[in-house]
């Protein structure tokens, strides 16, 4: 799965890069939401298999605040890029003649980089607060990575303040982007139903079919995460849940993307023929 999901994830880039009709604004969010993807699933599962074959469990302090920083850095990113998906979506169904105006390249390559700012500063924020806490000798994480809350939860000293801190920026960050996801698909959804034919419905639903597909998967595995997590008793369900957003869908955005999308599978078998 680890393979599939890097070189999948590796041509849709590829393709993307090597065929100049995708050189728009919707292929740009994508090559680098699959960049993003590579390096989340990178963040966790190497180490994983690492342990599976060595039969040890073993992970040294500073490699899990390592592990625990990279995997909010690019978790944050996926966020961060699903957002702008859906605002390039919005723009181009919402106000398909004002499209190329409004997401000019300079604009595109701001949003990029304003996403990787702000899970850059968010990530470090997370971590600093972990590493403030102390923690007693030979702890146990419940999980198959350094996932946050597991981890202040073994602490030693007070966790109330770090506590805070990282729900209140998880809230804010998470919060803040699934509200524009949602106004953005409301807004989409508006103008859909307000065209007339049945025809013109279906192709500018089919532009954003593929996102949409992606957005529900991420977000309800995460989602599930939580529900597990907010039992007591739920850390097993919580790592088995994990494997979704972590393992799971990175691996399947290329294939939504590539299969239901003619664009792709045309660049593919260019780049194939090559």
């Amino acid at each position: 799965m680890y393979l599939i999901t890097v070189f999948g994830n590796m041509l849709i880039i590829l393709a993307v890069s090597s065929d100049s009709h995708l050189h728009t604004p919707m292929y740009f969010f994508l090559s680098n939401l699959s960049f993003a993807d590579i390096c989340f699933t990178s963040t966790t599962i190497p180490k994983m298999l690492w342990n599976i074959q060595t039969h040890s469990k073993v992970i040294t302090y500073e490699g899990c605040i390592i592990q625990m920083y990279f995997f909010l850095l690019f978790g944050g990113l996926d966020v961060f890029l699903l957002t702008m998906m859906a605002y390039d979506r919005y723009v181009a169904i919402c106000h398909p003649l004002h499209y190329t105006v409004i997401m000019k390249p300079r604009l595109c390559g701001l949003l990029v980089l304003l996403s990787y700012i702000v899970s850059f500063l968010y990530s470090l924020l997370q971590s600093l607060m972990v590493v403030q806490l102390s923690f007693c000798t030979n702890n146990e994480i419940p999980h198959f990575f350094c996932e946050t809350s597991q981890v202040a939860f073994l602490a030693c000293s007070d966790t109330f303040i770090c506590d805070m801190v990282m729900y209140s920026a998880g809230v804010l960050i998470g919060g803040g982007s699934f509200t524009c996801l949602l106004y953005s698909y409301s807004q989409i959804v508006s103008s859909v139903c307000g065209i007339s034919s049945a025809q013109g419905k279906y192709k500018a639903f089919s532009t954003c079919a593929s996102h949409l597909s992606v957005v529900s998967l991420f977000y309800c595995s995460v989602l599930g995460v939580y529900i597990a997590s907010a039992d007591t008793h739920g850390s097993h369900s919580s790592a088995i849940t994990s494997v979704m957003y972590t393992v799971v869908t990175p691996m399947l955005n290329p294939f939504i993307y590539s299969l239901r999308n003619n664009d792709i599978k045309g660049a593919l078998k260019i780049l194939f023929t090559k």
